[in-house]
């Protein structure tokens, strides 16, 4: 298991620094292919993955990574609330065969994948984004590795008992304090091969910090969701992983948090 795990891992990393290396349409298409299973892994949980509001869910995304592709920003919102309007249609018209609860789990695919998993292209086209990316992960995964460490060194008290018992309180602190001194370190090196930013460490160690709290929100958000309907993986892609969910619902919070932190920054 160790090592299927440590396999697949590694060859999701490699295919990942690749695709935002690249850019572009290749990150856009990539992150909107990512944005889909991700959306029929939620769907699936409540058994509406082949419904006429997965469909939907389905359509609304590929539309929405169009616009962003062609740079129709300004037409991002309108297709958010057409897609709000639409399921709402379909739940009256098709009453009583979906439930209030389908309707909103529709609503949540959507978003909190598709507009969410969005950002992480939305970062990388900007300006040095190539380089800004690298806080997602910061932030996500390296948070992640650090809490762990310090739960394992020196966690005592239990941050979530119920709903993630090898969690500690400490080890939530190591884990932002950790994703801060990443930033420090990510703002030195950026400042001194990229180009001057004033207060570069600063700022970027704040955002690491700032970023990593989102991914731990997201972390403990999917693992609320497969607890409330008995799912042990959202799926089986990432041999060791699970699904798109399993492996990135960190990521899913961090990317707008940290593309809006840049902006804010820049």
């Amino acid at each position: 298991m160790f090592w299927t795990r440590l396999a697949s891992g590694t060859v999701l990393v490699i295919l990942f620094i690749g695709i935002l290396w690249v850019g572009g349409w290749l990150t856009c298409w990539s992150m909107c292919l990512l944005s889909l299973i991700g959306v029929f892994e939620l769907m699936r949980v409540y058994k509406l993955e082949k419904s006429a509001l997965a469909i939907l869910a389905y359509l609304a995304t590929i539309v929405y990574y169009t616009m962003l592709f062609i740079g129709k920003t300004d037409l991002l919102m309108p297709v958010m609330i057409s897609y709000l309007l639409l399921v709402l249609a379909v739940y009256v018209l098709a009453f009583p065969k979906f439930r209030d609860k389908d309707m909103m789990a529709a609503f949540l695919s959507f978003y909190y994948v598709s507009v969410c998993l969005s950002y992480v292209y939305r970062l990388r086209d900007i300006k040095d984004g190539g380089y800004f990316i690298i806080l997602v992960f910061l932030c996500s995964w390296g948070n992640d590795t650090l809490a762990y460490a310090t739960g394992r060194l020196i966690g005592k008290h239990k941050m979530s008992p119920i709903l993630s018992p090898k969690k500690s309180i400490e080890g939530l602190i190591g884990g932002i304090v950790g994703a801060g001194i990443l930033g420090v370190i990510f703002g030195i090196i950026f400042n001194a091969n990229v180009h001057p930013i004033p207060n570069a460490p600063l700022w970027f160690g704040l955002v690491g910090m700032v970023g990593a709290i989102p991914a731990v929100i997201g972390d403990l958000a999917a693992s609320a969701i497969k607890r409330n309907n008995d799912v042990k993986d959202y799926g089986k892609l990432i041999p060791g992983h699970g699904g798109v969910m399993d492996r990135f619902d960190s990521m899913i919070f961090t990317a707008p948090i940290i593309y809006y932190a840049i902006l804010f920054v820049l």
